[in-house]
């Protein structure tokens, strides 16, 4: 028979805030039930969606797609190794996609910030007569157009 964790428990063994489990279960990535006293439980399978969750916003990725990949998953039960496979493939496709762009920014940090922002009116070299500027405020070139 499985022990329910309270939310102290879950906390310690997570290492992660009541409050930041409280915030996990207002977007819908962890849920819990109430005792008879009102007070919170959760199944032990918790800590390894809680895990995942910590992966995700360490890597970046949003919360929205976390919640995506975790909602395809019973929370009866354990994630388990194809689960992991699953959410980390598409995981890939988004941190490469960030690095692709971190890189592109970095090259063109030294020369060119974006253009079509503020501080630039004109830039002769990427954006003669300063037409990015039509597309919108910010620094356009920085920003993928699969976005």
């Amino acid at each position: 028979m499985a022990i329910d964790l309270s939310v102290g428990d879950v906390a310690k063994r997570s290492g992660v805030r009541v409050s930041t489990l409280h915030f996990y279960e207002s977007k819908g990535l962890i849920q819990s039930w109430r005792t008879s006293g009102n007070q919170r439980r959760y199944p032990r399978s918790v800590l390894r969606r809680i895990a995942v969750i910590r992966i995700a916003q360490r890597a970046g990725i949003p919360l929205a797609m976390t919640k995506e990949h975790l909602d395809s998953i019973p929370t009866d039960r354990q994630l388990n190794a194809s689960d992991w496979q699953a959410i980390t493939a598409t995981w890939r496709a988004e941190i490469d996609r960030r690095i692709e762009s971190l890189m592109q920014l970095r090259n063109q940090m030294d020369r060119c910030i974006g253009c079509g922002c503020l501080s630039l009116a004109d830039c002769p070299l990427r954006n003669p007569d300063d037409h990015l500027a039509e597309e919108g405020p910010g620094a356009r070139l920085l920003v993928s157009p699969n976005r």
